[in-house]
């Protein structure tokens, strides 16, 4: 009679202890705990341009030459300059470019004026030492074109230019541009070639007659784009 070992295994089952609040932590008054993440830092932090500082100017008015006597700052549009100043005989321009006016309210002899210094009223061509309004021309960063046409309203001849040109006759055929259609930039317009003469500001727009742009007559010697000098 063979003799058979049975191998029992005894097993031990645990039992669960009964759940107890006190190994639990206490809620949140005010909902679960937020954990702050690790921040890692590198390079230079940024630095958020002020558009505001960017697109203002800065601009100073003498009554005497050689930036002597009454002063004035201004560092934006001015309708009327003539409380601050009887006359103008040397400015100083700090920042932006700028039209300055013979008369109040942008009228009569227009003088363009970037960054510099300009000892006397001849070195912006000034006519006379009589400054009355002025006005900070706005930024522009994209591409320039312009179109000059032969006749009024946009007739006859046209060419269009993208570049400055400092003799309009040897391109354009013509001494007299009766209209004109700014699409892209802010551009100066000069009576003679080689940017000299009376000057007109053009910004954006259509101007049907040569008296849009505010000129007496239609002659037109060169002409150039208002560049960035901030």
């Amino acid at each position: 009679m063979l003799e058979t070992n049975a191998l029992y295994i005894h097993t031990t089952v645990q039992k669960k202890k009964p759940f107890s609040s006190k190994y639990c932590l206490p809620a949140r008054k005010y909902g679960p705990r937020k954990y702050k993440r690790d921040t890692v830092t590198t390079g230079t932090p940024m630095r958020t341009r002020n558009t505001s500082k960017a697109n203002m100017g800065k601009i100073i008015f003498y009554e005497g030459r050689n930036f002597q006597g009454r002063s004035h700052e201004c560092s934006s549009v001015c309708a009327d300059l003539q409380p601050f100043f009887s006359r103008c005989n040397s400015i100083r321009v700090e920042s932006g470019n700028w039209m300055l006016y013979e008369h109040v309210n942008y009228r009569g002899h227009q003088y363009f004026l970037k960054r510099g210094d300009y000892p006397e009223f001849q070195h912006w061509m000034g006519l006379n030492d009589s400054i009355r309004s002025c006005r900070l021309t706005p930024q522009h960063h994209g591409s320039y074109r312009l179109r000059i046409y032969e006749r009024e309203n946009f007739g006859g001849h046209m060419m269009e230019f993208s570049e400055d040109c400092p003799h309009v006759y040897e391109q354009f055929m013509y001494n007299d541009v009766y209209s004109c259609n700014v699409q892209d930039g802010h551009w100066i317009f000069y009576e003679e070639p080689n940017y000299r003469g009376r000057q007109y500001y053009l910004k954006p727009g259509e101007y049907k007659r040569y008296s849009d742009w505010g000129a007496m007559s239609p002659r037109v010697g060169s002409f150039r784009r208002m560049r960035e000098n901030y």
